[in-house]
């Protein structure tokens, strides 16, 4: 059976277009694959079309959206997934229209489709007491106990993305002065992240209890889960979830919330920098944003401490007005009158 020209053109897509050309990540070219895969099993389940045979000519933008209402409706995804889905599709189609000139028609009804708009939550971030809570449950002591102990405080301290922290490798960590870590983040763009003191004492007696600086450890995982396999996503969150339920049953008063995500520590290293006076352009580039302009929308609006500062210091400069007590408003002889006015009427 011949491929298709679907089948040509997505396997072109996927395999050289997205990694080569436009540089992106493994993890985003396997996030863009979910969602043909998605599309994929809707044609086969709902609509009677198997894989092998689903040509270019039945992407239409009305088949599109039932797939969206669908991801929706029948699978209960949030509009941000959906968003999320829709945005792999449009990237096939910027790329088909220029592959397939004759199809440009067909690729512009489908990018005309809008992404779902939705109410953004406030990011969640942990104050001082509850990072403390968290970074002390994991027992030093046995050797998984001090594995997370090194996980959660490598996490805050780098403010790194999951997949950042998941694909360090020992050749990644500077040890000597400067202490540093480099880390891969979207668009395979590299950075430096300088390390804390205690941070590097924590990843030097890792490295050496597990020999990873021999120089056939270089390229490996920095960190490991069962059976020495490169730790996953899932789980660095079990990890995280299961210390942070601890601090929860240990420390009540803490007040440690659920949820909290890998990248709940992210936010929570953003938030705590600019709290402490932290230019955005330094933060920006310890996170790797792409401009200053990300940094402060998402972080500035979220630190309640640091609202609470910039009103006290537009209060110092404002007119103080009357201390309340000092002035009542029944010495006023025009507001009196205008209330006796109101009764009269």
């Amino acid at each position: 059976m011949m491929p298709t020209d679907f089948a040509r053109h997505l396997t072109d897509f996927l395999g050289r277009h997205l990694p080569a050309q436009r540089n992106l990540s493994a993890h985003t070219v396997r996030s863009y694959r979910d969602a043909f895969l998605l599309l994929l099993r809707y044609l086969r389940d709902e609509r009677g079309k198997p894989a092998e045979r689903v040509c270019l000519d039945d992407l239409v933008a009305p088949l599109v959206l039932d797939w969206l209402e669908y991801l929706e409706k029948a699978r209960g995804c949030s509009a941000r997934t959906r968003n999320q889905r829709l945005a792999a599709i449009h990237s096939f189609f910027r790329y088909l229209q220029v592959e397939e000139p004759g199809r440009i028609l067909q690729a512009q009804r489908i990018l005309a489709i809008p992404s779902r708009r939705y109410e953004r939550r406030p990011i969640r971030y942990l104050n001082e007491a509850e990072v403390g809570a968290l970074l002390r449950q994991p027992d030093p002591s046995t050797e998984r106990g001090f594995r997370d102990a090194i996980l959660l405080t490598v996490l805050y301290d780098t403010g790194a993305r999951c997949q950042e922290l998941l694909a360090l490798r020992p050749r990644d960590v500077r040890l000597d002065a400067p202490a540093q870590i480099r880390l891969a983040g979207k668009g395979r763009k590299v950075r430096f992240v300088p390390l804390m003191a205690a941070t590097v004492a924590l990843l030097r007696a890792h490295i050496h209890a597990h020999e990873l600086d021999r120089p056939e450890c270089a390229d490996g995982p920095l960190f490991r889960g069962k059976g020495g396999q490169p730790l996953s996503r899932s789980g660095l969150r079990y990890v995280l979830q299961k210390h942070a339920q601890a601090a929860r049953t240990r420390h009540p008063a803490v007040g440690l919330e659920d949820p909290i995500s890998p990248h709940s520590l992210r936010h929570t290293k953003a938030v705590h920098l600019l709290e402490a006076g932290v230019h955005p352009i330094h933060i920006r580039d310890l996170l790797g944003h792409e401009n200053v302009q990300t940094t402060v929308s998402i972080y500035a609006q979220a630190s309640v401490e640091m609202k609470r500062r910039v009103l006290e210091r537009a209060a110092s400069k404002a007119p103080q007005a009357p201390v309340p007590g000092s002035h009542c408003w029944r010495d006023d002889k025009d507001i009196m009158a205008w209330l006796r006015s109101m009764c009269r009427s």
